[in-house]
């Protein structure tokens, strides 16, 4: 996964290296897989500051959640009729489920912790996605997802701006 994330990384680096620094950190921040694991350490790279990739990392990192937690259920209701994607739903919703304990048990809190908590294959896409499979209000969602986000996004600048 590592190794992924580095390619990624560097693919965006090299063709969208013309872009203010800003920008290409909301750009990977907004990113599935990268998010703030990825936007942070290139926030770092190109000299921003904490408070600066704080901002625009945690910026990014939100800007996909309102589509996905208001679209996807309906788009993929409509989907569903394909056999190609009824396969990648179903291998989705299996991923989503074995991570999202604290969502079910949890709801809105959970996840809040399983956003916060940086590991692979969590954060807020696929929080956005437990919180549509356990039909947890939009408000509900936007906010516990926002609050996780900002939570993992001080936790990783902060790692990040004090140790190197």
């Amino acid at each position: 996964m590592d190794k992924v994330k580095e390619t990624i990384q560097q693919f965006v680096f090299d063709h969208f290296g013309f872009l203010p620094p800003e920008l290409i950190v909301v750009l990977i921040s907004a990113l599935p897989i990268l998010e703030l694991r990825g936007g942070m350490p290139i926030a770092h790279q190109l000299g921003l500051s904490y408070w600066e990739a704080l901002l625009y990392g945690i910026g990014g990192n939100l800007l996909p959640i309102i589509p996905i937690l208001l679209l996807f259920q309906p788009i993929s209701k409509w989907c569903l009729r394909f056999k190609v994607y009824k396969r990648f739903y179903d291998w989705l919703y299996n991923r989503t489920m074995r991570k999202s304990d604290k969502v079910e048990k949890f709801g809105a809190i959970g996840l809040i912790l399983f956003t916060a908590v940086p590991l692979p294959t969590t954060g807020a896409y696929s929080a956005s996605l437990a919180a549509i499979l356990f039909f947890i209000p939009f408000r509900f969602a936007f906010f516990a997802i926002a609050t996780g986000v900002v939570i993992a996004g001080v936790g990783i600048t902060s790692i990040l701006y004090s140790v190197f």
